[in-house]
């Protein structure tokens, strides 16, 4: 299936850069969007791909991406919502939110709702990029997204991916059978700058000796990455599931919670100023 519109965000380093250039090099059209400008654009240059610049802390700024993905792009085969991270201390964003609830799930929601048209004409597959930390540290209460009674990094940063999940079941039960397909994946513990700037104890992994035991590398955390937006939904891999090492894995228990899921993308459509259907 050579020739087709993928849209991956977090291109600019990582997973996300290291599936661009393996896509790119199996002829796909990679759409390269990233936070920072010069990163973004020297990974857009290596592989002569277009790119976008967007910064998932300010919901704006998506909502210009939307806008010029769908006016550049008629069709659009696979959006991969990979753009993510761990945070330091409790930051609210200027939409109000708590920053890595955003970051890791209200932009990528709001993302995927502005370009639904799009998508269900194309019968595009959306891949989520989650994490073993949802399983780990998760523990979403509707009633406390932003983490306010006692925020923690790993606990935020676990509520994002098991959101990312729980997205993705919610989003094959609602748009499914209009043929869209979602998946989500954890891509292992992947040697990049991530956590960088956090105060989590997850950054002890990443960048201390430690990282050369238990990481690997950007290429074979992409993998998973490349499969899902290389084969075909319900021949290669079951829509609406949560994969590890390309197979079914079992999550936080969360995740199966279908009035959790139904919830949180009602909750999730309000912070994002979207109506409710």
């Amino acid at each position: 299936m050579p020739g087709r519109t993928i849209i991956i965000t977090g291109a600019s380093d990582g997973i996300g850069a290291a599936a661009t250039r393996e896509l790119t090099a199996a002829g796909e059209k990679v759409v390269v969007v990233g936070r920072s400008a010069t990163k973004t654009a020297a990974v857009a240059q290596e592989v002569g791909a277009e790119h976008h610049v967007a910064d998932f802390s300010r919901l704006e700024e998506v909502r210009t991406l939307a806008a010029t993905l769908a006016e550049r792009h008629p069709r659009i085969d696979v959006l991969a919502n990979n753009a993510g991270g761990v945070m330091g201390d409790k930051t609210l964003t200027e939409d109000g939110h708590e920053k890595t609830l955003q970051v890791n799930h209200l932009a990528p929601f709001l993302l995927t709702h502005l370009l639904m048209d799009t998508l269900l004409a194309s019968r595009a597959t959306v891949i989520n990029t989650a994490s073993i930390a949802a399983r780990l540290f998760g523990r979403i209460n509707l009633d406390d997204l932003d983490n306010d009674a006692g925020y923690n990094p790993n606990k935020a940063y676990g509520d994002g991916k098991l959101a990312n999940i729980l997205f993705t079941r919610e989003l094959q039960r609602r748009f499914g059978d209009r043929g869209l397909a979602a998946a989500a994946f954890h891509p292992g513990i992947v040697a990049t700058n991530f956590a960088a700037g956090s105060t989590s104890i997850l950054r002890l992994v990443y960048h201390t000796p430690l990282k050369h035991l238990v990481l690997v590398s950007p290429e074979k955390g992409a993998r998973q990455l490349v499969w899902l937006a290389r084969t075909s939904p319900g021949r290669d891999w079951q829509p609406g599931a949560y994969y590890e090492r390309k197979k079914v894995a079992s999550t936080n228990r969360q995740a199966y919670d279908d009035a959790l899921a139904a919830g949180l993308w009602e909750r999730s459509l309000d912070r994002v100023g979207l109506p409710r259907a």
